[in-house]
């Protein structure tokens, strides 16, 4: 079926629908025929591929490598115990790979989950009345209503349109808007204008379509059904940890080959410096780090959801952590979008009416408008696509609450709409045309009403057929008007209601306008026009010409948004961390400042640039103003936006754009995080974006800045815990090889602490919640690295020795108190040797307790942040005692650890060096606290 050729009644009976839609029991019927409106993934990764894949990363080789020189050393040299090494790490890759595929897969369905949180929902008509429903949910059949911003969600024919543009990008890659139209076409199907394909873009105007494919029957399906996946690049953070970790493969093997080097010098085996060489390896190798990174995304993600955020990929969570200029729109992100219109102004009041800031309540319930103000709220009433259904007022929130006070002063009226020019942000204003026979004060004469305008020139004196009604920005609707309403009044002609608009009263506007925004208020200008008869329907783009000019100002409208009272914090918090916070908005430059006064975003006289200077304003001049402290852009586009954003990036600031309109879909994927509004945004905005606020709330985009800071100094701090458990792991092998003494830890008593009594404190600290000094910092550089030598030297030449210290004392204090003597050598099996290599692993794992609550922050102190305060923490310790018990008194644990049951008394010395160590690290923090203050002082 060639749909594209048939007329809009042939199409609607092709499908077995009508323009009233489908009945509800239809929709459902064709939904169990035609399945959900879906596109599926044909060539996903199966799990099965995803879980093979962690036997295939680089430190999972490194260990098969390890595993195969233990099974070849046993067949060439059996006896040695190398057999059931190889074994044992053959285990820890599974126990690896299960962990790191189990936190990645729950990962990948939080994100699908958190996705859920927003859905697609579309408008449809279904048995006359239009309703909202899932984008899966709609069927062939469905009459869709369209407009700016939407995605259309399946293929459709289109059966009415008003200067409706789409974007074909998503399916053609053409970024050229094209017009489209609801007649018969009968060349190509694809260069057809009558339709609109699934996934592509509203760009303006309005339309009604009636959907004939969906789900893997639309061209967006059969294309997914041919290309399948898209392989996934590592983000930048995946490669840093990719780096991190052969970075410590290469320390670990080149430590391993030269230990092994050195025992052949001093006359140890073949076998004991194998034995060495692989132990060094296993401690060094951070078993741990991918999981963990993974949870930590994970639950970084979720914690944001619950504050309002959503991230559509887990390593934007990180990304976030280095933004140094945030470039946000002030409606409904800094301010609550709850529009009420506080003040009126029309000429023959020469002031405003108000309800707030005068102390009069002429705009509230039970209004009646003076004269000329009727006039005013007939076209603030008409112009709008607000509606209002049983109290509820639904739509643009500026419509809504001009129709709010409009109905309060007039009532309900009725008249019959028959064309509109839409809003959009270049025009900055709107146009409809109704009948005029249902508007009030319009059943007279042209020449009743126009005379004044110009009583020299001859009028007709047939009926009005048609008024036109105008809203938007001031500085587009008053060049367009000739003349203003002085009074509603049109009873005879000498009474007239008109006259030409004069330089005095385009004074008296702009006073009244200024005085307005001064408040902080948002000022929309209104007109009309009476028109005499359109010979031809539908309206021609020449009409529209015509309908705009000559109008007939009738007065303003002040309405107030107040801010967010969450934003002032977010803005101080913003401050303190060095971030620079740039308004961009499309209201006025006197309204953006005296917000942005309210919640603190400037304390002093601001660089202010408009729309029209920013057009003829060079790129050098404009990094010139951007370097100010204090800037604000108003009357500004989304082209405007896009090259704030640009010149902003290209002098290497890591930049955060909120957006809510297709429009701005260029700017939020130009910039490093794009900020879409869940509440108010376009479908376009959503998709480009990599973070919806389902709040719609600036507040929100610092909480996530904070999470995104938090989560790359949680993996930091995680890196910080298990390096420093690796040199209490290696310096037994270094006194077993350098001073001949029996090996005070095994390999399997590593395995132990890496990949048991180690893993879940470490887990909890991928999960501590930001840190307070987080947002004191300035922006981190996407240049610094996640391991460096602050990070390396901590962990290696502060806490690792002390952790060795504890180690070593308990292996010898055991060896001393069952009368061991310098120089002798004791069996693998010896009791006594066995229950001092326990001591040894018994020192590691009490210092790491006092290890992980001081690395939960690496500034705060540990007491101010409560021991409590992270209950996870708790958890993890009490199961890595658990874990300490069974492998150091179970008998199963004994026979695979190769450990003996301690005493009492070896608890006891041991305990001292896990308070000691913690107090030694708040010793430290204490000096490094006062070091930062005083360079801020």
């Amino acid at each position: 079926m060639n749909i594209q050729t048939l007329s809009k009644d042939e199409a609607l009976k092709s499908l077995l629908t009508s323009v009233n839609g489908l009945s509800a029991t239809e929709a459902v019927k064709r939904l169990h025929e035609y399945g959900l409106n879906e596109i599926k993934e044909i060539r996903k990764v199966p799990l099965y591929k995803k879980f093979l894949a962690q036997f295939t990363h680089f430190l999972a080789v490194l260990l098969w490598a390890a595993v195969a020189l233990c099974f070849l050393s046993e067949y060439f040299h059996p006896g040695e115990g190398l057999l059931s090494l190889g074994i044992a790490i053959t285990v820890v890759i599974f126990i690896n790979a299960v962990f790191t595929f189990i936190q990645e897969y729950r990962a990948e369905k939080a994100v699908e989950e958190l996705k859920k949180l927003l859905p697609f929902n579309v408008k449809v008509i279904r048995e006359g009345v239009v309703k909202e429903v899932r984008s899966e949910k709609v069927v062939p059949g469905d009459i869709i209503l369209l407009s700016e911003g939407d995605k259309v969600p399946a293929d459709s024919r289109l059966i009415e349109s008003n200067r409706l543009m789409v974007n074909n990008a998503p399916l053609t890659g053409e970024s050229d808007a094209r017009l489209r139209g609801p007649e018969a076409f009968n060349g190509n199907y694809f260069d057809s204008p009558n339709i609109v394909f699934a996934g592509t873009l509203v760009v303006s105007g309005l339309g009604r379509a009636v959907a004939y494919a969906t789900g893997m029957s639309t061209e967006f399906g059969k294309i997914a059904h041919l290309t399948g996946g898209v392989q996934e690049r590592l983000s930048p953070l995946q490669k840093e940890i990719v780096r991190v970790t052969k970075i410590v493969a290469v320390i670990a093997i080149t430590t391993g080959i030269f230990f092994f080097a050195l025992g052949f010098f001093i006359g140890r085996s073949f076998w004991h410096n194998f034995l060495f060489a692989v132990g060094i390896i296993i401690a060094n190798v951070p078993e741990g780090l991918l999981p963990t990174v993974t949870l930590s995304l994970a639950m970084g993600s979720q914690r944001m959801a619950k504050k309002k955020a959503l991230i559509k990929t887990l390593t934007s969570v990180e990304t976030l952590g280095s933004v140094t200029v945030i470039c946000t729109d002030k409606t409904g992100t800094l301010t609550q979008n709850k529009m009420e219109v506080e003040k009126v102004w029309t000429l023959e009041g020469q002031g405003a009416r108000g309800k707030g800031r005068g102390g009069r309540d002429d705009v509230g319930s039970g209004f009646k408008p003076v004269p000329a103000t009727h006039m005013l709220m007939q076209t603030a009433y008409f112009c709008n696509n607000a509606t209002c259904d049983n109290g509820a007022y639904k739509g643009d929130p500026t419509d809504a609450a001009i129709l709010k006070a409009a109905r309060e002063a007039l009532g309900d009226i009725k008249a019959e709409r028959i064309a509109e020019i839409p809003f959009d942000s270049d025009r900055k204003r709107m146009t409809v045309v109704y009948k005029g026979s249902g508007v009030q004060g319009f059943k007279g004469s042209s020449e009743q009403m126009l005379s004044a305008l110009d009583p020299l020139t001859p009028r007709p004196l047939e009926p009005f057929q048609y008024v036109s009604f105008t809203k938007g920005a001031l500085e587009t609707v008053l060049p367009l008007c000739s003349g203003i309403l002085v009074s509603d009044k049109v009873g005879a002609i000498h009474e007239s209601p008109l006259q030409q608009i004069t330089e005095d009263n385009k004074n008296s506007i702009m006073q009244a306008y200024h005085s307005m925004m001064d408040a902080g208020l948002r000022v929309i200008a209104f007109a009309y026009k009476p028109v005499g008869a359109i010979h031809e329907l539908p309206l021609q783009l020449s009409d529209f010409t015509d309908i705009e000019s000559d109008l007939v100002f009738a007065g303003l409208m002040g309405l107030e948004d107040p801010p967010r009272p969450e934003v002032p914090d977010a803005m101080k918090k913003c401050h303190d961390a060095g971030i620079k916070v740039i308004m961009i908005t499309g209201d006025a430059s006197r309204t953006a400042i005296a917000i942005a006064r309210q919640i603190g975003l400037i304390n002093n006289e601001p660089v202010v640039i408009e729309g029209h200077e920013m057009d003829i304003m060079p790129d050098s001049a404009l990094r010139e103003k951007l370097l100010s402290s204090e800037i604000i852009f108003a009357r500004m586009t989304p082209v405007h936006k896009m090259r704030v954003v640009s010149v902003l990036e290209d002098e290497g600031e890591r930049v955060a754009v909120t957006g809510d309109g297709v429009n701005d879909a260029p700017a939020l994927k130009k910039a490093n995080i794009g900020v879409a509004m869940g509440m108010t945004g376009t479908d376009v905005a959503r998709e480009a974006a990599d973070i919806i606020l389902l709040d719609d709330n600036f507040a929100s985009i610092v909480n996530a800045i904070e999470e995104g800071r938090g989560i790359f100094e949680n993996i930091r701090k995680f890196i910080s815990y298990i390096f420093a458990s690796n040199i209490p792991e290696i310096v037994p092998y270094i006194a077993y090889v350098v001073f001949s003494i029996p090996l005070p830890l095994t390999i399997m008593q590593i395995l132990a602490v890496d990949l048991g009594t180690d893993m879940f404190p470490a887990l909890a600290l991928g999960a501590e919640k930001p840190a307070k000094e987080v947002m004191k910092q300035p922006p981190r550089s996407p240049d610094e690295k996640l391991l460096n030598s602050r990070i390396l030297g901590r962990a290696y030449f502060f806490l690792g020795p002390i952790e060795a210290a504890a180690g070593l004392f308990g292996f010898f204090y055991v060896l001393k108190s069952g009368g061991w003597q310098w120089g002798a050598t004791l069996p693998q099996d010896h009791l006594l040797y066995m229950q001092a290599t326990t001591a040894c692993l018994a020192g590691i794992i009490v210092s790491q307790i006092g290890n992980v609550f001081a690395c939960r922050s690496f500034h705060e102190s540990v007491f101010s942040l409560g021991f409590f305060s992270n209950r996870l923490i708790l958890y993890g310790i009490i199961i890595e005692l658990i874990l300490s018990a069974f492998i150091i008194y179970h008998p199963l644990g004994n026979m695979i650890f190769g450990t003996g049951s301690l005493e009492l008394k070896v608890w006891l010395v041991l305990v001292p060096f896990g308070t000691g160590l913690l107090l030694a690290e708040e010793v430290r923090k204490f000096y490094v606290r006062r070091m930062i203050r005083n360079r801020f002082i």
